[in-house]
């Protein structure tokens, strides 16, 4: 795994331009049981990843923090909301509330989150890869199949399932 992980940026990278051209034809015209095929393959490639084996994406990225996530994490360690932001976030370019640091303050050395019943959001929801309307995030897409294995995988399966 840890070797795939390694080499996930290169194969990425090896595969930007054919899956830009995917993407790209798949948002003029999606197929119409697109939803469906992504749920499928998402729930299929996720019986055969363990993402506890990985934390690629705790490693390398952060999430953002809406002001939903702050609440609820900062109720979590008792703090108020500005006491949370201070102690581990901080704005970034795009004005999101951003990790101050990678890797993810909460991934412990077992690669177990401390924080994972009140994570934010866009950490429940990556990869994305059973997002509604897939075609309509493939930027963001084409971003995770650089970190995420599991993500490259059901692209990869996706171009052999949908011509």
């Amino acid at each position: 795994m840890q070797d795939f992980i390694d080499n996930l940026p290169k194969l990425a990278k090896d595969k930007h331009n054919e899956n830009k051209k995917f993407f790209a034809k798949l948002k003029k015209k999606p197929p119409k049981n697109l939803d469906y095929v992504m749920q499928e393959l998402h729930d299929n490639e996720f019986e055969r990843t363990d993402c506890l084996q990985c934390a690629n994406c705790c490693k390398t990225t952060g999430p953002l923090f809406t002001a939903k996530d702050i609440e609820r994490i900062s109720k979590h360690f008792k703090q108020k909301p500005q006491q949370f932001i201070d102690t581990y976030l901080r704005i970034d370019e795009d004005n999101d509330y951003v990790l101050q640091s990678v890797p993810c303050t909460f991934l412990g050395a077992d690669n177990y989150c401390s924080i994972y019943e009140v994570r934010p959001k866009a950490c429940r929801e990556f990869p994305h890869t059973d997002r509604k309307k897939f075609q309509q995030i493939s930027n963001l897409t084409l971003k995770n199949v650089a970190i995420c294995p599991a993500a490259f995988n059901i692209v990869e399966e996706m171009k052999k399932l949908i011509k």
